[in-house]
This record gives structure tokens, C-alpha cells and sequence, in this order.
């Protein structure tokens, strides 16, 4: 719950409410990071493309990361179950085979029916 003042100056109760969709809100990949990127974001020992996914509702993210690692030669290095974050790398073919097949699976209407994102690059 916030509070925020109207335009009289008294203090007005807003409810904030988070009822997620099936979709994947975010799909992008870093095709060529800054090598400080990978330390600045937890991602030891790593190298390559970065791909970036945000999934609601946020156990999404666990069925992205299975279909990821299966699609093409890449490693997850952050999922986040609570929060529907997912972070993978590898070269950056990998990357992109690795979301378009979890844009395929996850939002193919006859079974998990997401809605999908755009990938983007940088």
C-alpha cells in the first residue's frame, strides 16, 4: 500500500496490485558486452553474448531456463523464480537460438499460450 498527496494536499491510500499474465515481458540480447558487465552482474567466469529474459508469472523463468539449455550450447547464469528473471550466455547465435526456441515453446497457443516480446539487440 502508498500513500500520495492529491492536488489539495491531502493524503490519498493507493492499493497497488501485481496480477501477472502469461507473457514474457522482456527478451534482449547484448551481443557484445563490456568485459566489466560480466563481474558488475554476478556472471563469474563468463564470456560471450549476454540474453536477457523477464517472464510473469515469474516461475516461467525455471521452464525458460530448461528450454535454454536444451535449445543451444548455453549457460544460465541467473534465474530468478521469484522474479521471473532470466539471464543466460554464450556466443551469439546460441543466445538467439536459445530465446526464439523459448518464444516457440512458452507461447505457442496448444500449450503454455504466453504472450510474447519482441527479441532486441544491442
Amino acid at each position: 500500500m502508498a500513500f500520495a498527496e492529491n492536488v489539495n494536499g491531502e493524503k490519498q491510500r493507493i492499493i497497488q496490485e501485481f496480477v501477472p499474465g502469461k507473457q514474457i515481458t522482456l527478451a534482449h540480447i547484448i551481443a557484445k558486452p563490456n568485459p566489466d558487465f560480466y563481474n558488475k552482474f554476478g556472471l563469474i567466469d563468463q564470456t560471450g553474448a549476454v540474453g536477457i529474459m523477464t517472464i510473469t508469472p515469474s516461475e516461467g523463468a525455471m521452464i525458460a531456463s530448461d528450454i535454454c539449455s536444451k535449445a543451444a550450447d548455453i549457460k544460465v547464469g541467473f534465474v530468478d523464480r521469484f522474479n521471473g528473471s532470466l539471464v543466460i550466455t554464450g556466443n551469439v547465435s546460441a543466445v538467439e537460438r536459445a530465446l526464439k526456441d523459448v518464444m516457440t515453446v512458452m507461447c505457442d497457443l496448444r500449450t503454455l499460450g504466453f504472450a510474447p516480446a519482441i527479441i532486441t539487440r544491442t
